[in-house]
C-alpha cells in the first residue's frame, strides 16, 4: 500500500523560504564587509573631515591602544556593508513579502521604503554638513597654547556613528506618522493636540541620543519638531486624497 503524498505545510514552507532569503542577505553582507574593509581608510579620511577642519593645521588624530585602528576600520566596513548590500537585502525581503500583497499595497510599501531611505540620507547629511562643523568648532575653540586637543579615532568614530544614527532615525518621523494614520492608530487632529507634549519629548530624546551638550540637542530637537509638523500635514493630505478617491468609486 503506497504512502499518500502530503504537501508541505504552508507555515513550514514560508519559514524555509524566509530562512533562504535571510541566508542570501547575510552572505552578501559578509562578503561586502570583506571587500569594503579595503576602503575603510579612505572612508575614515572623509568622515573625519569636519573635526580635522576644526583642529589647528597639522594636528593629528591619535589612537590609544594598538588594536584601535583595526577595529575602527572594521566598524566602518560593517556599517558601509549595510548600505552597500541594502539593494540585495531589500530584494530578498521584497521577494518574500510581495506575493502576499495586493498591487496597491505593493505600491504603498515601495513608496514608504523609498521615502524612508531618502529621509535617512537627509538626516545623515544634515548631521554631517551642518551639525558636525558647528559642534566641533565650538568645543575645539576652547583650545589654548597650553591645552591642545588630540582626538582619538575610536572615540571620534563612535560619536559620529551615534549622531548619524540619531539624526537619520529622527528624520523618519513623517513616515512613522503617515503609517500610524494610515493604519487608523491615530488621527492628524489627535497628533496636533499632542503638540505640546511632543516639544518636551523632542528635547528628552535629543538629550538621550546626542552627547551631553546643548548645541547638538537643540540641533536635533528642532528638526524633530519640524518633521512632526510635516508628518501631520502629509497625513492630512493623504487622508483627503483617500477620501476623494473613495467618493469617485
Amino acid at each position: 500500500m503506497s504512502t499518500p503524498v502530503t504537501d508541505t505545510p504552508p507555515l513550514m514552507s514560508h519559514l524555509v523560504e524566509l530562512k533562504r532569503r535571510l541566508s542570501i542577505a547575510i552572505v552578501a553582507y559578509l562578503i561586502g564587509v570583506m571587500i569594503l574593509m579595503n576602503f575603510s581608510e579612505a572612508v575614515f579620511a572623509f568622515v573625519s573631515t569636519p573635526i580635522r577642519q576644526a583642529l589647528p593645521e597639522g594636528t593629528p588624530l591619535v589612537f590609544l591602544n594598538a588594536p584601535d585602528v583595526f577595529f575602527t576600520y572594521l566598524k566602518i566596513a560593517l556599517v558601509l556593508s549595510l548600505f552597500a548590500t541594502a539593494p540585495i537585502t531589500f530584494y530578498q525581503m521584497w521577494a518574500f513579502v510581495a506575493p502576499g500583497l495586493y498591487k496597491q499595497e505593493r505600491r504603498t510599501f515601495l513608496g514608504y521604503f523609498v521615502s524612508s531611505i531618502v529621509l535617512l540620507i537627509s538626516g545623515a547629511a544634515f548631521a554631517f554638513y551642518i551639525v558636525f562643523p558647528l559642534i566641533f568648532d565650538f568645543f575645539l575653540g576652547f583650545s589654548t597654547d597650553m591645552i591642545q586637543a588630540m582626538p582619538a579615532i575610536k572615540e571620534y568614530l563612535t560619536l559620529v556613528l551615534k549622531l548619524l544614527f540619531a539624526f537619520g532615525l529622527s528624520f523618519q518621523i513623517p513616515i512613522i506618522i503617515m503609517v500610524l494614520v494610515r493604519l487608523d492608530f491615530i488621527t492628524p487632529e489627535a497628533l496636533a493636540d499632542k503638540r505640546r507634549y511632543v516639544i518636551v519629548w523632542a528635547f528628552i530624546f535629543a538629550a538621550i541620543l546626542t552627547p551631553p551638550d546643548i548645541i547638538s540637542q537643540i540641533l536635533l530637537a528642532f528638526p524633530m519638531m519640524l518633521l512632526y509638523e510635516v508628518g501631520i500635514a502629509l497625513s492630512r493630505y493623504a487622508l483627503r486624497k483617500k477620501e476623494a478617491a473613495e467618493e469617485h468609486v
